[in-house]
C-alpha cells in the first residue's frame, strides 16, 4: 500500500540505506518527519544539505572539519610529540570524549583488509608516514579496534613506525571496570592476564 505513495516509498528507501536502520525503522522514521511541521522537515534536509557541503577532512589529520585544519590540530596545547592513530573519525570523538589524551591524532579511514582490496595505499598511511618522518612525534598510540582488521592493522603500522625510532604503544584492553569475571570470555580475561600491570 505504501509503495502507492511515491515520495513516502523513496524516503524510507532512504532511510533504510543508514547503518542500523531496517524498513520498519525507515518506516517509522518517515512517519515520524510526515507528522512534523514543515520548518522540522525543512531544517533536517538543510542541516544534511550543509554537513554535505561543508564538512571536509582536516589536511593534517584528515579528522572532519569545516577548515583546512580540525580544531584539535589548530590547538597550541595539545602535545605534537603523542600521536593517535585511529580507524576512523567517530573514533576521535570516543577518546576525546574520556579526556584522557592530549596529543594528536591521525585518522586512516578503515583497517587493512586485503580479502576485501584495501591495502595500505587505500588508507592514510602514506601520509601517516610522512608525517612521522620529520622527527616531531616521539610516540605512537594505536588505537584500532580490537577485531581481525584492527589487530592486522595494528601490527602493520608498529612494523613500520618502530624503524622510525618512534615509540609505538597499543591502546590496553581487558575486562571493563564494574565487571565480574565469571562473565567475561575467555579470550579477554587471557588478555588482561597477559597484560597486566605493576599494583
Amino acid at each position: 500500500m505504501l509503495d502507492s505513495v511515491p515520495s513516502f516509498a523513496t524516503l524510507v528507501s532512504e532511510l533504510a540505506k543508514l547503518p542500523g536502520i531496517g524498513r520498519k525503522t525507515a518506516s517509522r522514521l518517515a512517519f515520524f518527519i510526515l507528522k512534523q511541521p514543515p520548518e522540522q522537515a525543512e531544517a533536517l534536509a538543510a542541516a544534511i544539505k550543509s554537513l554535505k557541503e561543508k564538512v571536509r577532512f582536516c589536511s593534517h589529520c584528515f579528522q572532519m572539519t569545516e577548515h583546512d585544519f580540525c580544531s584539535i590540530c589548530m590547538d597550541p596545547r595539545r602535545d605534537g610529540s603523542l600521536l593517535c592513530i585511529v580507524e576512523e573519525p567517530q573514533d576521535v570523538v570516543a577518546i576525546e570524549r574520556s579526556r584522557s589524551f592530549q596529543g594528536l591524532y591521525h585518522v586512516l579511514h578503515g583497517a587493512l583488509s586485503p580479502l576485501d582490496g584495501i591495502g595500505p595505499d587505500a588508507l592514510k598511511i602514506p601520509e601517516l608516514k610522512k608525517r612521522l618522518m620529520d622527527g616531531s612525534v616521539k610516540e605512537v598510540i594505536i588505537a584500532t579496534n580490537f577485531n581481525v582488521k584492527g589487530e592486522t592493522t595494528a601490527l602493520y603500522l608498529a612494523r613500520l613506525i618502530r624503524p622510525l625510532n618512534v615509540r609505538v604503544t597499543r591502546l590496553a584492553h581487558g575486562i571493563p571496570l564494574g565487571s565480574d569475571l565469571e562473565y567475561i570470555d575467555e579470550a579477554t580475561v587471557g588478555r588482561a592476564v597477559t597484560a597486566r600491570q605493576e599494583f
